[in-house]
């Protein structure tokens, strides 16, 4: 097997890119798993060696249609290290498959004050190994994997949260800086109501109103003589300028503090014209943003 490169970007020559993630029990591994799942992957844990090469064989593009890769979370409760573990890799080689490792470590005060506050015995632990012996057994069992990995992170100075954040940061940069958090454009009418799952919500009702002109009335926000009545002259050309840079600004911060996914409602009367000519730009600025951003038009139709 070739030596893995730590600085490598990252890449997959399979129709979906798969991740492994291991490391110290006590370390994260967990909340790393959930992080990917919330990241839309196809997470699964615990799965015997044997049986990850199998679930390769029958997963195909369309099985992970509506996900972004397929995450294997492994530990020394499935196989040993020493040998299965090279036996994984190679198998996944062989099908094309080439895996990113994700190892997560921490000092052992961190993992035993962890173990102690939750109260669980470490996977390794008996009635002749005591937590400590045990946790160093399990470091040098898992020093092949850790040296093989493309990115280790040491979660001692974490909280739950930091660990969430920090993964999403590095994990992107692996990915070829694609943004972790998910944007999602809600167009409404206030006069239907304000939608309740909105993290932001901006009023238009004080642009130019196309509804009044009996020509453009019958139009929607996503034909161009709208877009360009509402964001085409001013008021509406710099306040779409405006609130461009402070949803770059806002949303760089949220992304920054381990968000992943943020509701922005837009409305004005009626949900037909200018809140949707101005979600469909903004649509358009995040995606050059590198956010991943979807859109919706709820009373579209009603208004």
């Amino acid at each position: 097997m070739p030596d893995r490169n730590p600085d490598m970007e990252y890449e997959s020559s399979a129709v979906f890119p798969v991740l492994i993630v291991t490391g110290l029990s006590g370390a994260g591994k967990s909340t790393a798993l959930k992080v990917f799942e919330d990241l839309r992957y196809f997470t699964v844990d615990g799965m015997p060696a044997s049986l990850a090469l199998q679930m390769l064989s029958v997963l195909d593009e369309r099985s992970l249609a509506k996900h972004r890769g397929l995450v294997l979370g492994m530990d020394l409760r499935q196989f040993e290290f020493d040998s299965e573990f090279r036996e994984v890799l190679d198998g996944m080689q062989r099908k094309g498959v080439a895996p990113v490792i994700l190892f997560l470590e921490a000092r052992p005060d961190v993992i035993i004050r962890r173990y102690k506050e939750t109260r669980r015995p470490h996977p390794l632990e008996n009635r002749d190994l005591g937590l400590e012996q045990a946790m160093e057994l399990e470091r040098n069992l898992l020093k092949p994997a850790r040296d093989m990995a493309d990115l280790v992170i040491d979660t001692s100075e974490f909280s739950i949260h930091d660990i969430r954040r920090v993964i999403q940061q590095k994990w992107s940069i692996l990915e070829g800086n694609r943004r972790s958090l998910r944007v999602h454009l809600l167009t409404f009418g206030f006069k239907y109501g304000t939608p309740a799952e909105a993290d932001m919500v901006f009023d238009l009702r004080f642009l130019p109103n196309p509804y009044h002109d009996p020509v453009l009335r019958p139009l929607s926000g996503k034909d161009k003589a709208i877009a360009e009545y509402v964001l085409g002259s001013e008021p509406g050309r710099e306040y779409l300028a405006r609130l461009t840079d402070f949803l770059h600004f806002t949303l760089s911060q949220m992304e920054a503090e381990g968000r992943y996914r943020v509701t922005i409602a837009i409305g004005c009367t009626g949900g037909r014209h200018r809140s949707v000519s101005t979600a469909e730009a903004l649509f358009e600025t995040l995606k050059n943003f590198d956010f991943t951003v979807s859109i919706e038009h709820r009373h579209m139709e009603l208004g």
